[in-house]
């Protein structure tokens, strides 16, 4: 019975394309090749960072961009604000003195956004604060592309419910020429983050940039991206 198991097993393989092959000598042993390479057949070496376009990128070049033209009647095309970068940046004044900190703070970065962060350093020496220029002063990771709207949906809809006594977020943090800023005190809203692995708790500053020169413009696509300002309600994204 065995060997009739094996015999069926083998004439299944010879669907793969060696049915017309003589098999070699040690019948057991070349059928045991022949079942390990079948499935590695349909093994991608070269697997993809993603399959199809962000959700919130679809929704946008489908929909709000469409709004957007026609909210603020621009005729161009181009003139359309789009989201740019978003950086995230974690500060911490005693890097220099707990290294282990720091490499903590890169390593969450790293969880929450997908990629690596940099380490950034002092460029001035500032006496009175005891810092020297060369410094480890926090960590930074810009964003672009599909990652960008990946982290800011999951931002959106996974870590802004995770936040205690939400009641929105600011509405007055523009710059003036189009860009948000706002910060977060506890990295801990990220599901991300393990709480058991910790080592301190600190918070980041967030800044989106658009493409608009004008701060409604960017309320607007901000506002069109579901973003809760305060007093609002958040537009319900597709």
């Amino acid at each position: 019975m065995a060997d009739e198991k094996e015999g069926g097993k083998g004439g299944k393989g010879g669907k793969g394309g060696t049915a017309t092959a003589a098999p070699p000598k040690g019948g057991s042993q070349a059928q045991g090749k022949g079942k390990d390479k079948a499935p590695a057949a349909g093994v991608d070496h070269e697997p993809k960072a993603q399959e199809g376009k962000p959700r919130l990128l679809d929704y946008y070049e489908k929909t709000i961009r469409s709004r957007l033209a026609k909210e603020f009647g621009l005729a161009n095309a181009n003139q359309v604000p789009r989201l740019v970068k978003i950086v995230l940046n974690v500060g911490m004044g005693d890097a220099g003195k707990n290294p282990k900190q720091l490499e903590a703070a890169v390593e969450e970065l790293g969880l929450i956004t997908g990629q690596k962060a940099v380490v950034t350093r002092a460029k001035k020496a500032i006496a009175n604060f005891g810092l020297r220029a060369g410094v480890p002063v926090g960590a930074t990771v810009t964003l672009r592309g599909a990652r960008m709207y990946e982290f800011l949906d999951r931002f959106i809809n996974l870590a802004v419910p995770r936040i205690r006594d939400f009641r929105g977020l600011p509405n007055r943090s523009f710059d003036g020429r189009g860009n948000y800023t706002f910060g977060i005190k506890e990295q801990m809203i990220f599901p991300e983050i393990d709480f058991d692995r910790v080592e301190k708790i600190h918070g980041m500053d967030i800044t989106l940039v658009t493409s608009a020169d004008r701060d409604d413009l960017a309320m607007g696509l901000l506002r069109e991206l579901g973003w809760p300002f305060r007093g609002e309600t958040p537009q319900r994204v597709a």
